[in-house]
């Protein structure tokens, strides 16, 4: 298919069954160290949540949710999540968490319109996490901190697996590139949003890209991100080389979430104020939940680029246009 990337003599260095057994490893170990490394307890998470409640993710405002009706419930609307960027937020002030202390969960989700390609699949699989923090960390050299801590745990759980299965060589840089959206448009004003992306993180390996949502200087966006949860001065996209395709692989999106200030501010941005009827942006407003840092972290994309793996489809099972699975095949690629 048109947009699935294949590489000439490309052959997985894993077998099926020790892809399975490596992904263990990796999800095993990685949510270990990420706990360690920002102070989270694991908690569990919904898969569903009442429709018209906003408390589902937008993304960018365009995608459609899965829904239904439940007839236990009177036939009322639910929907499949999307992520739990506000959940999360939600539960750390009922649980009671204070600053300092945060969750982590599995988050799975559909996202219905996504494109399918080498990184792109309908089900999403990520560790989602949220942190409650205090007004005085809602900084940029507070979250470049926790991104270098994501970085470690993320470079030591590569150097265990390679221990275990050493035909495995997938190099990631450790020492963390800083940069805004703009700075990015300004160092390489040729070229698109994804074209940059490649270029930077070729060029330096590891790179948190900050500042996404708002408008660059010529009007442009980077890249959408909905106006209610990270704060668009305070956020960024964790990028790593991902040497089997050559281009850059998004592992996290990720920052701070916004203030009152920041909500009202990107709200109108968008043209969304509409959202400040649902009781989660009104708390928002209200200062009656916890300021909080979070993200979440791509479980297949880990993977795949730790197992040198040409296409998501090899570290996690979705469904695939019957073409993709063929032509997939084709080329040296198994699906699950």
């Amino acid at each position: 298919m048109s947009q699935t990337q294949y590489i000439p003599g490309y052959t997985a260095k894993l077998d099926l069954r020790q892809t399975q057994k490596a992904i263990k490893v990796i999800k095993d170990t990685f949510q270990v160290l990420l706990a360690q490394n920002l102070h989270l307890e694991r908690v569990t998470a919904p898969v569903l949540v009442t429709g018209g409640s906003g408390i589902n993710d937008d993304l960018n405002g365009v995608e459609r949710k899965v829904d239904f009706t439940v007839k236990e419930m009177g036939e009322a609307h639910a929907e499949v999540v999307q992520s739990l960027a506000k959940w999360k937020r939600l539960a750390l002030g009922r649980y009671g968490f204070q600053p300092g202390e945060g969750i982590y969960t599995d988050m799975n989700a559909i996202r219905r319109d996504d494109d399918m390609d080498n990184t792109h699949s309908i089900f999403v699989d990520q560790w989602d996490w949220e942190k409650v923090i205090t007004a005085d960390r809602r900084t940029a050299d507070y979250l470049q901190k926790t991104v270098r801590r994501i970085v470690k745990a993320i470079a030591d759980t590569n150097k265990l697996l390679q221990q275990k299965y050493p035909l495995l060589t997938a190099e990631i840089t450790e020492e963390v590139t800083f940069i805004t959206a703009q700075e990015l448009a300004d160092r390489y004003p040729g070229l698109t949003g994804k074209q940059r992306e490649d270029a930077i993180t070729k060029e330096c390996g590891t790179v948190f890209l900050m500042g996404i949502g708002g408008a660059l200087a010529d009007g442009s966006r980077h890249d959408g991100r909905a106006p209610d949860y990270d704060d668009w001065t305070l956020n960024g996209d964790l990028l790593l080389w991902n040497d089997t395709l050559g281009h850059a692989l998004e592992i996290s999106s990720m920052g701070i979430r916004v203030d009152a200030q920041a909500l009202a501010r990107q709200l109108a941005a968008a043209g969304a104020e509409d959202r400040m009827q649902y009781a989660y942006h009104k708390a928002i407003a209200a200062g009656d939940l916890p300021l909080t840092i979070g993200g979440g972290i791509g479980q297949s994309r880990l993977c795949m680029l730790m197992l040198e793996k040409a296409h998501i489809g090899e570290v996690q099972v979705s469904i695939w246009p019957p073409e993709m699975v063929e032509e997939c095949k084709q080329n040296g690629i198994i699906l699950l």
